[in-house]
């Protein structure tokens, strides 16, 4: 309902109506991660490596899930990231941050490496050499100690706005009551077949630890 697309059913959905919003403002608050659909980033998307196919990625998905873990929970709240807004952790979690982490690797033989353009273009965005370590390594900036587990609901937008849409927005989490610690269930894999397509989900895997 956040982001106005339901990323397992592929469906359009409508707009909140209680955070004072009208539908326009929201559809262009939220037009960048309405594609992506609401979940957390563990692995960052990849095209898949020409000798597997999707189906051998869908059976290390649930092998993964079936390891024995520390069980990971947060407690959600509204918070400013960079130029965004998104649900992330109270306080940060060291289970959600070694599952990100054990994602990142267990299915990084899958990741066809980056093409020069790829890696120009997150460089382009100004990384530290650290980051830029972990995108030639890993395919993605932003993992290990640069990771931060959040679920996105904007686009980037103007600072000034941010204190006024975070407020509404974490009023109506309140009004969900859902401030209690939310565990991190299952895992899903999730597909786009073009640039600009929406994500789907392909297949979830409950975590069994």
């Amino acid at each position: 309902m956040f982001l106005g697309y339901d990323c397992y059913a592929g469906d359009d959905l409508g707009w909140p109506e209680d955070v004072g919003l009208d539908a326009r403002a929201w559809a262009e608050l939220t037009r960048e991660p309405r594609r992506y659909g609401f979940h957390a980033t563990l692995k960052a998307p990849f095209r898949l490596r020409s000798e597997f196919r999707e189906t051998d990625l869908a059976g290390e998905l649930r092998r993964f899930a079936a390891w024995p873990r520390t069980p990971a929970a947060i407690e959600p709240v509204i918070r400013s990231l960079g130029r965004f807004i998104a649900v992330v952790p109270a306080e940060p979690s060291a289970a959600a941050n070694r599952l990100a982490a054990d994602c990142m690797t267990a299915f990084d033989g899958f990741r066809r490496p980056l093409t020069a353009d790829e890696r120009l273009k997150r460089l382009d965005g100004g990384l530290s050499d650290r980051q830029i370590a972990n995108l030639d390594r890993w395919g993605y900036p932003y993992v290990l100690d640069e990771f931060r587990f959040h679920l996105t609901l904007t686009g980037p937008i103007d600072v000034e706005r941010h204190a006024s849409i975070v407020a509404s927005l974490q009023a109506r989490l309140d009004r969900m009551n859902a401030r209690d610690r939310v565990p991190i269930a299952q895992l899903a894999l999730v597909r786009q077949d073009a640039p600009s397509a929406p994500f789907r989900v392909v297949c979830q895997a409950p975590l069994d630890g």
